[in-house]
Order: structure tokens, then sequence, then C-alpha cells
């Protein structure tokens, strides 16, 4: 029987991607939306939602929920998801710190997946860039981050999770600068940011010694490599039992299977 899914952030570019992707499997449908440009009462989960999937007017509960909204919209609906035991896969970015605490709060009830990033080549090269880190421990590290001139975030949420990821080698004493003016420490983790045009996503890890560089480079061609991963991350959270989890789970169970 085909999953009913429901799609947080439905009426956004990537809400309305995900959504004509779920609708094209044969295991999930979408069955409803919610968008925080709906201003209804409570939980604004059942309106009348002109997308490109359709209009939804169906208020049976959802098997699992996808979120590509705003912090905003994912507070809304993770408390959503809590409050009636349905798992769901957060792809927003821009969460701050207590909205992780919340969520890691929340998946001791529900099982939940979240990831500033849902591409499969990201999780790679997260756990890569960590090994490397502790073979050049000595080296300056530095993250150049460049998206789009509309991404509303900065830094990316990847380049924060890329940059936790090496700090976590070296149990997080590293110092995380964002935009560095004058000289730099030899503790930091810098990040760069640039935003223009239409670029999708770039991401550089690059690592300096006194002799050499080693660079990390991820480019993203197209959004699609995002709802691929979502595809994923919901059939992976409706098989799972409560609890947190991200696309290093995804990578284990890929690996060994």
């Amino acid at each position: 029987m085909r999953k009913k899914i429901l799609v947080s952030g439905c009426n956004g570019y990537m809400g309305k991607l995900v959504a004509k992707s779920i609708n094209s499997t044969s295991d999930m449908f979408v069955i409803s939306g919610f968008d925080n440009s709906i201003k209804t009462e409570n939980y604004p989960i059942y309106s009348n939602i002109d997308v490109l999937y359709g209009i939804y007017k169906n208020k049976l509960l959802p098997d699992a929920i996808i979120d590509f909204s705003s912090p905003e919209g994912t507070r809304k609906i993770a408390k959503f998801a809590f409050d009636y035991k349905i798992p769901i896969v957060i792809a927003t970015t821009g969460l701050n710190d207590n909205d992780i605490l919340n969520l890691k709060d929340y998946s001791n009830c529900i099982p939940i997946f979240q990831s500033a990033n849902m591409s499969y080549g990201i999780a790679l090269l997260k756990n890569i860039i960590k090994f490397v880190s502790k073979q050049l421990f000595d080296n300056d590290i530095e993250i150049i981050e460049t998206h789009h001139n509309r991404k509303k975030d900065c830094p990316s949420g990847t380049a924060k999770m890329l940059a936790n990821a090496i700090n976590e080698s070296f149990n997080n004493n590293k110092n995380i600068v964002y935009g560095r003016e004058g000289l730099r420490d030899k503790n930091e983790i810098g990040i760069s940011s640039v935003r223009g045009g239409n670029i999708v996503g770039e991401h550089s890890v690059k690592f300096f010694s006194d002799f050499e560089t080693l660079e990390f480079n991820h480019v993203t061609y197209s959004h699609e490599v995002f709802v691929n991963g979502a595809i994923q991350a919901i059939r992976f959270i409706l098989t799972k039992e409560n609890g947190f989890y991200d696309m290093d789970d995804l990578i284990e169970l890929n690996i060994y299977n």
C-alpha cells in the first residue's frame, strides 16, 4: 500500500519539486501540505493548497512528513509531528542549536531524520574530511561555500555541518570563524560565503600546510540531488523506531546492505 506523505513547505521551490517526485513513485503519494504562507489557526496542515500536485483537502493523518520549509515552519510542523506521533524528515536549513535540541527531545517519542543537506555526496564528504582532519591536524583549515543570490541563511547550514564535523576531530577545541577580519589565528576553522547568480551550491574544504594544499570540492548541479536524498530519507524513517537519525545512518545502511 502506498504511504501517505505530508509535504511541509509545499508552496516553496523545493516543496514543489519533492511533491512532484513523491507522486511519481510507486510506494508513496502526497496526501496533504503545509506552508507558512497559509494563515489558519493552530496547525495550518489541511488547507486548500494550490501547488503543482493539485489541491488537497484530505484530513487523514499522513504516514510520514517531509519538511522543506523555514525554521519557523519547521518548529510548527515538528510540534505537529510530535503531537500526532508521525515520523518526520527535516531538510530545512538555518535551524539554530535550540531547534536541534528540541528535535532531539521530540525524537524520544517519534523517529526524526534531520540533515542540513540531503545530498548523499555531501554526507560522504563530511565523513572524508573528518578522517582527513585527524591526519592533517597541524594544517590551516578553510571552508568556502557559494550559493545563488536568493539564499537566506549565511553561512550555509552545510558549511556549518562540515565545520562541526572537522571540529569533532579536535574535540571541539577549534574556533569556527565566519567572515574573518584581520590576522588568522592558528586555532581557527574559517568559513567564507559567496552569494551570486543562480549557483545551486558549491562547497570547498581546504587544508593548508607550509608545503602543500589538499582540497576537497563538492558541486551541486541540480536541486534534484536534494529531492532524491529526501525520498531515500522518507523510506528510511518509515522503517525506524523512535530516535534521531541523519545522513550518516543512511550511509551506514547502504554500506551494510
